[in-house]
């Protein structure tokens, strides 16, 4: 099952391991030391963030380390764009409207 990369990070779990790997690449174990459960809860996690391509796997001897997929974060960021431009014009509006009001009652 493809699974779409807004499912993976509407998880608060996946997002804190979206957090900690962009820091650095870690592996299953030491991403596991920061939750409080199972390293095969961390490991189901990490299956659907790889299949959603957000983090990507590399092996290094006998340990795979899993990093974040920079160009992959960049497709949500573009995404959240257009909702970025539409809520900074309403702040502005609303200041506008704010400093009116507070003009008006001097």
């Amino acid at each position: 099952m493809r699974r779409d990369i807004f499912q993976a990070v509407a998880d608060p779990t996946r997002r804190a391991i979206i957090a900690l790997i962009a820091l650095q690449a870690m592996t299953p174990n030491a991403i596991a030391e920061n939750f409080n459960t199972t390293r095969q809860a961390v490991s189901k996690h990490l299956r659907i963030l790889t299949e959603c391509e957000l983090v990507k796997q590399e092996q290094k001897g006998r340990e795979i380390y899993y990093s974040l997929e920079i160009d992959k974060m960049k497709e949500i960021d573009k995404w959240i764009e257009q909702f970025r431009k539409i809520w900074e014009t309403r702040f502005n509006q609303l200041d506008q409207v704010l400093a009116t009001i507070k003009k008006n009652k001097k």
